[in-house]
């Protein structure tokens, strides 16, 4: 299936191994929720260049490994960029002793859900992301 999903690097060489596949999976997701998808850009970069995004965009002076802009104009449309550190998906995976793609499919959901409402500011709306992720990562077929 074509989908409106790209997949850029910024400041690294850095790509997937599967796109098809994972686009597939994202679109799919983003089915299940009764949103349309107009359009997604990924861009992968390293911890400093995301930190300069977070200190510019958001005024916060702190390492992160995602970050979405929702550039959706219409309720019920998903159209935004993700910006993910490797460095940090790296790192993390590392930290939590977990396959790296895991941890990056982990974090690249994590930017759709955000795009699809869901919240992670407080303790319970954490869960409930960490359930929504879960549940995904469950429907991948690769």
């Amino acid at each position: 299936m074509d989908h409106p999903i790209e997949f850029y690097s910024e400041d690294i060489a850095f790509s997937l191994s599967n796109p098809e596949q994972v686009s597939d999976w994202i679109a799919s997701i983003i089915e299940q929720h009764d949103f349309e998808l107009a359009g997604l850009t990924y861009i992968f970069c390293s911890d400093e260049y995301l930190h300069q995004i977070n200190v510019e965009y958001l005024d916060h002076d702190t390492l992160t490994d995602i970050i979405t802009f929702d550039n959706a104009d219409e309720e019920g449309t998903v159209e935004g960029d993700i910006f993910v550190s490797i460095d940090r998906v790296r790192d993390n995976a590392q930290t939590l002793g977990i396959p790296f793609e895991d941890e990056l499919h982990r974090v690249l959901i994590h930017g759709v859900l955000h795009l699809l409402g869901f919240k992670d500011k407080t303790e319970e709306q954490e869960a409930v992301m960490r359930k929504q992720e879960d549940s995904c990562l469950s429907l991948r077929k690769f």
